[in-house]
């Protein structure tokens, strides 16, 4: 199944994708997205559903995320381009549960920003408790998976102190969606191709296959530190060609670049990137 939330934000409806690409409502049937309405939307057909016309917006397709944890430098060669050790344990971080925003909403600059930055990331949806899960077990806690990217500010995050979350955790820095893709719908979640590009040029290409930690390990690994709720996001890890990793010359965001992304399987998403502008995020 692909679950989606869509309409205004603060006001999104429940619907699901069905298999031309169209959007169903299920408004009828639940009052939204949640881990918990997930099951009681399974045995729906989705062709008895009314079909949801226009353009709409994609909004974060679950609601309730309750916590953000996030991977860091899980793949080698993005250790390799930041200039720093291979992990001999997966790094965590926590990112803001106010950084969500929608796949297709604009993205802002923090103020004063000079070293804004994008990470393509595979996530995940807890299904339920997690609290010393072993690798073998894992898998049964997730809920399904989404797109993510882990937008950063990588001056913020590196050289005030030994704190990502201040470069991580900005409002709408961590769009999520379009859809949550339930387990049966992805074959093997470490054989997933990614990218991402910023206007129009491919800054990013990898591969799930190629993370340093599977998702198995991680997600055992994490439970033994935080304990992982029912609804709580868990992104990843980005593949290599990241700004800051770039040679000769690093490149940062600026306002009116445009992000794209994609996983296969977990939908696309566009970002415009716009200058910092308090009003906009009333």
């Amino acid at each position: 199944m692909k679950l989606v939330r869509y309409g205004a934000k603060g006001a999104e409806k429940p619907g699901l994708v069905d298999a031309q690409g169209k959007i169903r409502d299920l408004s009828a049937h639940v009052a939204d997205i949640t881990v918990d309405t997930i099951a009681q939307v399974a045995g729906i057909d989705a062709a008895s559903l009314p079909v949801v016309e226009g353009d709409v917006r994609y909004g974060v397709p679950v609601k309730g995320i309750g916590k953000i944890v996030a991977i860091g430098l899980n793949y080698r060669d993005h250790a390799i381009e930041s200039n720093l050790p291979i992990p001999s344990e997966p790094m965590m971080f926590m990112k803001a549960v106010s950084s969500l925003t929608g796949p297709n909403d604009f993205v802002m600059l923090p103020e004063g920003s000079t070293h804004g930055d994008w990470e393509v990331e595979l996530g995940f949806i807890v299904s339920k408790t997690a609290r010393y899960v072993s690798e073998e077990d894992a898998l049964d806690h997730v809920a399904g998976y989404v797109l993510a990217n882990d937008v950063s500010e990588r001056f913020n995050q590196k050289e005030r102190g030994t704190q990502w979350s201040k470069g991580k955790g900005h409002d709408t820095f961590c769009p999520v969606g379009p859809w949550l893709v339930t387990p049966e719908d992805i074959a093997d979640p470490q054989d997933l191709p990614m990218y991402l590009d910023v206007n129009g040029e491919r800054m990013q290409t990898g591969n799930t296959k190629t993370m340093i930690f599977d998702l198995r390990q991680l997600i055992s690994y994490a439970s033994r530190f935080v304990t992982l709720e029912p609804g709580d996001l868990v992104i990843t890890g980005t593949p290599p060609g990241v700004g800051e990793g770039k040679k000769p010359e690093k490149i940062f965001l600026k306002a009116g670049d445009v992000m794209e992304l994609g996983i296969e399987g977990l939908g696309t998403q566009r970002q415009d990137v716009v200058a910092f502008d308090l009003a906009k995020l009333a």
